[in-house]
């Protein structure tokens, strides 16, 4: 298979976690490394028009900067453009293309291929014929193909045809597919595409490689893959495992060890900074088709813990995730529906009190005994945060709990402690009232909706899940007297955690009813602060 095409696409793929901005340096180091291991093609980046932030060289790659590397011999040189960029510009497709480039006689670009999804692909077929009569290899990308049938696929394949393709590359954008899936996607397009075969494929469940190689076995001849599969969400086939399995295949020199050498120095430290490859919420991205920036936005946000991203898969599983929206991620956080209207009533049991909220941070150890003296000298209403138990069980009146995730994970935990759960039961899956049923539960609504507290005899409206939100709510609907915090330590200022919760606070002190807030252990956030020794002598003099 002698006519096999090895494409390394590792700064085009992988400038979705570093916007773009890699080391010239590092780009030289690379281009000899690739060289080395003989790849025919190294897709240096994109070639747009984007204006949206600061991004670096590899978003443009423009011929002058390509033109300031240290470029081997023999090395073929590609870019890749968004269909989007071609179809939106103003002035249409044939002068985006004359902004874009120059002609293949006067530019180090040998190859241009154009990611299409499948509704962009007609139109944007047109633009092969420009590229080729400019001297271009022309390849497309087929994005998201395994959302369409045998029908459409084979439609588009034939549509092709018509056009001065070089190669027709589809891509396993969700990660999604099976080794033998990909063989029954290729088997439909090649009855009808005639041309040169490509596939581009992701690790969301593990089988980057293995589909890669099963599309070698049946045929197909352009193949590419990144270093450590750096690239948008779980990444890509891995380079250093590719062009060890194509040695069979094709019969060229082979030399990993700068290959080897860059990983270690630059793409393993890169690697633990962003954190790309396949882990458990990938996998379920790739198994319910849910686009991995999902993910990625998440595991890159501490705002999202575990039960949060899992949270959110559920909800995209469902209501559609295939195309990737920073809305649809927000909205996806609130996982409430229906009437918000509980059957508890918090302004019976509080009724003016004041009211201690116990989180989880080390202050509730480290002040564990003069927290559990103020409340026995004080009598506050405590409120417990999910399922610590720090705090002696007797003195705790009700756990507030509200993510449903965390209510599944937490759910053997809660039935072993002693206290009533405040939650707002009748809006969650019916799989977690079957589990509570024999817990007593005091069924407090809850709505989100953003920069908004409102507080209701048996909901709230609040801007986020998080149970600090709420638990004063219920503090606030209680008509408490004041709120008292113990156990929220806190992170460092730049933090989004630390961000968020000094938010929440300054959104929550400024709504109507709500409560005085007090940190009685110590704390970074930006609230009123108080000494629980300084408010014990008041009980003990």
């Amino acid at each position: 298979m002698s006519e096999i095409r090895f494409l390394d696409c590792t700064l085009r793929d992988g400038g979705y976690y570093n916007s773009w901005d890699f080391d010239s340096k590092l780009i030289n180091e690379y281009l000899k490394a690739m060289d080395e291991i003989s790849v025919d093609y190294v897709e240096l980046g994109l070639r747009s028009f984007s204006k949206d932030g600061f991004k670096g060289a590899c978003a443009y790659t423009t011929d002058n900067f390509i033109n300031s590397l240290e470029i081997p011999d023999g090395l073929k040189i590609g870019v890749m453009i968004n269909a989007g960029d071609l179809l939106l510009h103003p002035d249409g497709i044939e002068t985006a293309l004359t902004k874009l480039f120059a002609p293949a006689t006067e530019s180090p670009v040998t190859l241009v291929r154009i990611a299409c999804h499948v509704h962009e692909f007609e139109k944007a077929l047109s633009a092969s014929f420009w590229l080729k009569e400019q001297g271009y290899t022309v390849g497309y990308n087929l994005m998201q193909i395994a959302d369409r049938s045998f029908t459409e696929i084979k439609e588009i394949a034939t549509m092709a045809n018509v056009y001065p393709l070089d190669v027709l590359y589809f891509a396993d954008s969700m990660g999604s597919l099976t080794p033998q899936q990909i063989s029954e996607i290729v088997m439909v397009i090649r009855s009808a595409w005639k041309g040169p075969l490509g596939i581009h494929t992701h690790d969301n469940m593990g089988y980057a490689l293995a589909n890669s190689m099963r599309a070698v076995e049946d045929g197909v001849t352009w193949i590419d893959s990144t270093v450590t599969g750096m690239g948008r969400g779980p990444g890509n086939a891995k380079t250093e495992y590719v062009v060890i399995e194509l040695d069979s295949y094709r019969e060229k020199k082979v030399n990993l060890i700068p290959l080897l050498e860059i990983i270690n120095d630059n793409f393993y430290p890169m690697k633990k900074k962003y954190n790309w490859g396949t882990n458990t919420y990938y996998y379920l991205a790739g198994k319910y088709g849910i686009h991995p920036t999902y993910i990625q936005e998440m595991i890159n946000d501490s705002r999202f813990e575990e039960n949060d991203i899992l949270s959110v898969i559920d909800h995209l599983k469902l209501e559609g995730g295939k195309k990737f929206s920073f809305d649809r991620l927000a909205s996806a956080r609130n996982v409430y529906s229906g009437n918000p209207e509980g059957t508890w009533s918090p302004a019976k049991e509080i009724n003016g009190r004041e009211v201690v909220i116990l989180g989880t941070g080390p202050g509730i150890v480290r002040y564990k005994e003069a927290i559990e003296e103020y409340i026995k000298s004080s009598n506050p209403y405590v409120i417990a945060l999910n399922t610590q138990e720090n705090i002696e069980a007797e003195l705790i009146d009700i756990r507030a709990a509200c993510h449903p995730v965390r209510l599944m994970a937490d759910y053997n935990t809660h039935a072993k402690l002693p206290q009533p759960l405040a939650t707002p039961l009748s809006m969650l899956d019916d799989k977690i009232k079957e589990v509570f049923k024999t817990k007593v539960i005091k069924d407090y609504g809850i709505r989100c909706e953003s920069n908004t507290f409102r507080f209701e005899e048996n909901y709230c409206i609040v801007p986020t899940s998080l149970v600090i939100a709420y638990a004063l709510a219920i503090a606030s609907s209680g008509k408490s007297s004041r709120i008292l915090l113990a156990g929220f330590d806190g992170y460092s200022s730049d933090d989004s955690r630390n961000i968020e919760m000094n938010e929440l606070i300054s959104l929550y002190s400024n709504s109507e009813g709500a409560c005085p807030i007090t940190a009685i252990t110590p704390t970074l956030y930006q609230v009123d602060k108080a000494s629980v020794y300084q408010l014990l002598g008041e009980y003990v003099k």
